[in-house]
């Protein structure tokens, strides 16, 4: 295979890799120790950017653009931009890579920090795994990445093409960072994502939506509770209807690539919020919800549906017939997306895990989605993710396997230089076509 690297470099890469393992893990641990939440990812891509500097990329800010909501592709902003931007770096400034590398900064909160074993942006290290708020989902992803680059370089072997290494904000919640990088023409022939797959293939994921449901009252004395209607029952009766909604979908929609999975399409309740004294009847209760839905609806239809199933349920109870809830959709937005299995990138990755493991990754697909999405639906570049070996993602004592990392590492060694020197862009659609 034109690209592959020779024995001797197979041999010297991957002793690199081993060798210089502990600089990606102290990579891993700065990332870590800089907490990067929604509109605070700041100090993290600098760590980002210090990094791709030390290892020969040129580097630059890409500004997120308030415009950004308007693109049809957009969720909903959940901060303004201003200052806000995502960190890419490439070896060669004046050309498209041939590949590009694209990881999330943004992390998930960490608010029930008293439930960790140790503080949630403190990096700990036991029994081969690294705990903290992002090891795992994904910054883990970083820190393979560096390190396969950094023994590519170590060993002498020199990139035969042009490589990219993107740092988004906010995958977490609407995918912005990696839309404004993609309509500021920041693309790849091929895109991999290093999110934690546990050294598998991720080819496809559902929709995804978020929504905020409300109920409002006038509020008043817990004397008159008896005799005014509680905006909290309310909700519940309205969530119970989602609940229902969410398995005639899991029963009706089929899908082949997600055949796999007993129930793809979840509704989660991820935040809900009422009132203010134990003693009075609150005015009002919210509850925010994400809602799974198939790759053949749009966002638009799975709104749609979502605020049909809800009105529906509020006219058959006669005090929220008076008081109609509100529907407000509140972040993600986002299509279903699939790569075909049988891609050339699919198997570039898959052929590149045997020849460093001897072992076969699967591909699979998720009852979620990542930023792959984009790049399939938006910009018909083909995109996958392969990543390290997690546990307890968005939880409390989140942490990555160390050895994934140097294993990845191992894998993404041998694909760079193949992926860099050879054409295998066949676009995804182009091949859905020829089948």
């Amino acid at each position: 295979m034109r690209g592959a690297l020779s024995e001797r470099d197979v041999t010297r890469v991957d002793d690199a890799v081993t060798r210089h393992a502990e600089d990606a893990f102290g990579f891993l641990e700065r990332l870590v120790a800089a907490p990067s939440t929604v509109g605070q990812e700041a100090g993290a891509q600098e760590v980002v950017a210090e990094e791709l500097g030390r290892l020969g990329f040129e580097v630059r800010r890409v500004p997120i653009p308030a415009s950004i909501a308007d693109d049809p592709a957009s969720g909903v902003p959940q901060i303004p931009y201003t200052g806000q931007h995502d960190v890419y770096g490439a070896t060669d400034g004046d050309s498209a890579p041939r590949l590009l590398l694209n990881g999330h900064i943004d992390v998930v909160p960490a608010q029930d920090a008293d439930l960790w074993g140790s503080s949630p942006f403190v990096p700990v290290r036991h029994d081969g795994w690294l705990y903290g708020r992002g090891a795992g989902d994904m910054k883990s992803g970083f820190a393979m990445a560096a390190l396969a680059i950094d023994g590519l370089r170590r060993a002498g072997v020199g990139l035969p093409g042009p490589l990219g290494f993107l740092s988004v904000v906010e995958e977490e919640c609407t995918g912005h960072g990696t839309l404004a990088a993609g309509r500021a023409g920041i693309l790849g022939d091929n895109v991999l994502l290093m999110e934690p797959t546990g050294l598998d293939i991720l080819v496809a994921g559902i929709g995804i939506l978020w929504v905020d449901v409300e109920v409002g009252s006038a509020g008043g004395h817990a004397e008159v509770a008896d005799r005014s209607g509680n905006p909290v029952a309310s909700l519940v009766r309205l969530l119970d209807a989602l609940r229902r909604f969410e398995h005639r979908l899991n029963e009706e929609a089929a899908d082949p690539v997600f055949a796999s999975i007993a129930h793809p399409y979840n509704i989660n309740v991820g935040k809900m919020s009422s009132g203010d004294w134990t003693s009075s009847v609150p005015a009002r209760a919210r509850a925010s919800v994400r809602i799974g839905f198939p790759r053949s609806w749009s966002p638009a239809r799975a709104e749609e549906a979502v605020r049909e199933a809800i009105l529906r349920e509020a006219k058959a109870d006669p005090w929220l017939a008076e008081h109609p809830p509100t529907v407000r959709p509140s972040g993600f937005r986002a299509e279903g997306y699939s790569l075909d299995p049988g891609h050339p990138l699919v198997t570039a990755v898959a052929t590149a895990h045997r020849a460093a493991h001897g072992t076969v990754p699967r591909a699979y697909a998720i009852g979620s989605t990542t930023d792959a999405r984009f790049y399939l639906n938006q910009f018909d570049r083909p995109a996958l993710c392969y990543g390290p070996n997690v546990r307890n993602m968005h939880g409390v004592d989140e942490a990555v396997e160390l050895a994934s990392i140097v294993a990845g590492a191992r894998t993404l060694a041998r694909l760079i230089p193949t992926l860099l020197s050879e054409d295998i862009r066949l676009r995804h659609h182009e091949r859905e076509d020829a089948q």
